[in-house]
């Protein structure tokens, strides 16, 4: 990997992706929140409904390595049944890191944001017995007992996503929440002026498809949001972008 922008030279995914200090950024009223997302340069973020195809080894590496620098882990209902997630991070060596390398718990808190409660109970975040999960939902159903510990967060109505990241802070202690999708949950943070930096991996590939891109929905009248380029990276053909949200935390 070497790094473009700024001061170009050699660098590893390591190096720059360890000691971010996100949680030293929380909000007064809510946790510090990146989103990390793989994209096509046609600007697709699915490929046959999936993102594994876009990114490489690198990306993997990335992601993972992000996951180690924050309280928990936010995904939508969508991408949880299309990906099947496990264990957040599954590396012990990772985990390790995140105890004494960042004096961070070694499970980040995985949070499902799910309007339904339409949940593949069978997949291994549910049945691994590891770590935490939090659903915020706006569903009064029943959850099934499951071997991973799961609290539920309900809202009336509509899920509220400014509340369930203030309790997230207020009543779990959460800093920093690095959130990996999909695109119509990035969309609803967006528009509600909740993130505060983006981590955009673009892959050297055409999708050739109608899938999502990197938000969905419109945004009525909000005008563009600037963002601030901290970096740039490139790994075999691939770019790694990082940017501050000017605008957040409205």
């Amino acid at each position: 990997m070497r790094r473009l922008l700024p001061d170009p030279g050699p660098t590893t995914v390591a190096d720059q992706y360890s000691h971010l200090r996100l949680v030293a950024r929380a909000r007064p009223d809510r946790p510090y929140l990146v989103t990390n997302f793989a994209l096509t340069v046609d600007g697709r973020a699915q490929v046959d409904g999936r993102s594994e195809p876009i990114g490489d080894r690198t990306d993997s590496e990335v992601l993972h390595r992000l996951r180690t620098q924050v309280d928990a882990v936010m995904i939508g209902a969508g991408t949880l049944r299309v990906e099947r997630y496990g264990r957040i991070v599954p590396d012990p060596a990772l985990r390790g890191f995140r105890e004494r390398g960042e004096g961070l718990a070694p499970d980040p808190l995985a949070v499902v944001v799910s309007d339904s409660l339409e949940l593949p109970w069978d997949a291994p975040l549910f049945t691994c017995g590891y770590g935490r999960v939090l659903i915020v939902t706006s569903s009064a159903a029943e959850i099934p007992d499951t071997a991973t510990s799961v609290r539920v967060d309900r809202h009336l109505g509509a899920i509220d996503l400014r509340r369930a990241l203030a309790t997230l802070g207020a009543e779990r202690g959460v800093r920093a929440v690095l959130c990996e999708g999909g695109p119509h949950l990035h969309a609803s943070l967006v528009r509600g002026g909740l993130v505060d930096e983006m981590f955009v991996t673009r892959a050297p590939k055409l999708a050739l498809n109608e899938g999502l891109g990197l938000l969905a929905d419109g945004f009525g009248d909000r005008g563009p949001a600037g963002l601030e380029l901290v970096w740039l990276l490139e790994a075999d053909g691939e770019l790694f972008a990082r940017y501050l949200v000017a605008d957040s935390g409205s």
